[in-house]
């Protein structure tokens, strides 16, 4: 009985408070990880958006510049 509770005592206790640390700390990276994926998603949404308006406004410049040239080919 006294080597069970020895046993209890130095080995099976260290090792579950280990193993409990261990969890909560898989856990929280757990958490830490859908929150960066989330952030990451949202940013990859922004910068897609901010490339179509990039091309939606470049599209226009070119336009306009196709119908400045075009005025200035009339009046020659």
């Amino acid at each position: 009985m006294d080597l069970l509770n020895t046993v209890m005592q130095w080995i099976v206790a260290p090792v579950a408070a280990v193993v409990y640390m261990i969890y909560n700390k898989q856990q929280e990276h757990h958490t830490d990880i859908a929150v960066l994926k989330s952030q990451s998603e949202l940013h990859q949404q922004n910068h897609e958006k901010e490339i179509t308006q990039i091309r939606e406004v470049t599209k226009a410049i070119f336009a306009k510049l196709d119908r400045i040239e075009e005025a200035l080919r009339e009046r020659k």
